[in-house]
Formats: C-alpha cells, sequence, structure tokens
C-alpha cells in the first residue's frame, strides 16, 4: 500500500512540475534571445525610442510603440467588460432566478470558446463600418473597435469569475445583511463585493492579462502600423499583433530583425509576471483584511 502511495505521489509531483518546467523553459528561451539581440540593440534604446521600424531600410527598435498600442486596445477592452461583466454578476448573485442563473452562465461562457479570428472579423466587417457612422473620420482599421471587440470577448473571465466569488461568500453575511433591513443593491454593493472583492480583483486582472496577449483580434482590426499614440481612432500595432507578422516570414531567421520577437516577447511576458504579482498582492492584502 506504501508503495502504491509513493507511485501515485511520484506521479503527481512529475505533473505538477511540468508547468514549472515549461514556464523556466520559456524563460531560458526568452533570455537567451533576447540577450543576443541586446548585443546589437541598446537596451537604452529599445526602452526609450518612440519608433519601432526593424522591418523597415532606417531601423528603430523603440519598443513603446508596441507598448502603447497593446495598452491602448487593452485599456479599451477593459473600459467595455469591466462594467457589463460586473453587472451581470451582481445580478445573477442576487437578482436572477437560479434557474436563470443555470441556462444564463453557459451561454456566457460560450463566448469565450469562440475563435478570436471570428471576432477579428466581426470587429472589421460589422463594428468598425457601425462606428464610421458615428466617427466620420475613423480609419478602417484602428483600435477602438479592436478594443470594443475585445471587451466584448472578455466579459465572460470577468462575469464567470466574479459570479463565482460572489457566490463562494457565506450566505449568513447577506442574511444578515437582509435581517438588518438593507436593500438588495446595499447587500450587493456594501456587503457582497467587499467580501468577495479578492476573487473580482484576480477576474479583472485575468481579464487584462487576456487582453494583453490577445492576438488576432488586433492582427485583423487595428492594423499593423506601430506608433505611439493614445488616439483610438488610428492604426495601431501591439506586441502579439507583431510576434506574429515576423513569425510568419516577414524576417530571415537569426537576423537581427527576427531576434525582436524575442525581445518583444521577453517584454510582454514581464507585463503579465507584474500583473499577477499585483493581483497576487492585492488578493493577499485583501484576505487579511477579512480574517
Amino acid at each position: 500500500m506504501k508503495i502504491k502511495e509513493k507511485i501515485i505521489e511520484l506521479v503527481l509531483k512529475f505533473f505538477a512540475s511540468i508547468t514549472i518546467l515549461t514556464t523556466v523553459g520559456i524563460i531560458v528561451v526568452l533570455l537567451f534571445e533576447s540577450i543576443a539581440f541586446f548585443k546589437s540593440v541598446s537596451i537604452l534604446d529599445f526602452l526609450t525610442d518612440t519608433q519601432w521600424t526593424p522591418l523597415y531600410s532606417e531601423k528603430h527598435f523603440g519598443i513603446l510603440a508596441l507598448v502603447s498600442g497593446t495598452f491602448l486596445t487593452a485599456a479599451i477592452a477593459i473600459a467595455v467588460a469591466l462594467p457589463i461583466g460586473l453587472t451581470i454578476a451582481i445580478y445573477l448573485n442576487m437578482y436572477a432566478p437560479k434557474s436563470f442563473r443555470k441556462v444564463l452562465k453557459p451561454f456566457l461562457e460560450i463566448l469565450a470558446a469562440i475563435p478570436t479570428v471570428v471576432y477579428g472579423f466581426f470587429a472589421l466587417t460589422i463594428v468598425t463600418p457601425f462606428l464610421q457612422t458615428i466617427y466620420p473620420d475613423l480609419e478602417t482599421f484602428n483600435s477602438l473597435s479592436a478594443g470594443i471587440v475585445m471587451g466584448i470577448m472578455i466579459i465572460p473571465f470577468i462575469s464567470s469569475l466574479s459570479e463565482d466569488a460572489l457566490h463562494a461568500v457565506p450566505k449568513s453575511l447577506k442574511l444578515a445583511s437582509f435581517g438588518m433591513g438593507a436593500t438588495r443593491f446595499q447587500t450587493a454593493f456594501k456587503v457582497m463585493v467587499p467580501a468577495a472583492s479578492s476573487g473580482i480583483i484576480v477576474s479583472i486582472i485575468l481579464a487584462i492579462s487576456r487582453a494583453i496577449g490577445e492576438t488576432m483580434i488586433v492582427a485583423i482590426a487595428a492594423g499593423q502600423q506601430p506608433q505611439l499614440t493614445l488616439d483610438p481612432t488610428v492604426p495601431v500595432q501591439t506586441i502579439t499583433s507583431y510576434i506574429v507578422q515576423v513569425s510568419m516570414g516577414d524576417a530571415p531567421q537569426g537576423s537581427i530583425e527576427y531576434k525582436t520577437i524575442f525581445a518583444a516577447g521577453l517584454t510582454l511576458f514581464l507585463f503579465t509576471f507584474i500583473l499577477n504579482s499585483i493581483s497576487f498582492y492585492i488578493k493577499k492584502k485583501y484576505q487579511e483584511k477579512y480574517e
């Protein structure tokens, strides 16, 4: 019996270590290739130059142009998804009948299963023409339509995970609030949301990470013009869409242009790591607060 338990324990440890080894492998590859890139390009220029033109005759390697496009589309997406997602989560938890909750929640999660290339063409062929009727100067490729559709895509991440966090709050808190004479609205926003805040914040961070890492929507609808701008009506390029562009064969393997994708990938990895660290810190602080 002890031998069987030992074997099971070793198997579980092996499968648990796969995720760690995969992460370590990604970091090693990114660092190795990025170091080779920074031997040819100054890291100061990489961080401060406002132009990103490694595929042009006049080469500039300023990652700020890609970072601005990435965060601009992600900010628009969160501005769309956050209020809608939280509203849905609160409605499902506090107002909707249980039968309706069981029906609606799976439908919401279907949104996350739709291929992102479909979202991309939806943004380009439906959302952009609609927005152009409101803003005639809006260009065909722009970060506004890409961000809006990306926000629609990540609504399930916020609504479903936030609803799970609200559902995990002890019923005694909700009943105590009602017993004190609070309305459903007061109970939702003054009792339930604060109590589930750690889970809600984690869902928001996950949605932001998903938006930052999105590829096909921005590659199709946002354009591929890297420029340092906060104007949502003009074409931009994100880190992920640039990696896709180069990976499709726009640069010969082993060239300095090819190595830019590893430097860009390392930048994206660092952003994701920082976001996850922030979410862990906030979650820990809120858990300490409510213990």
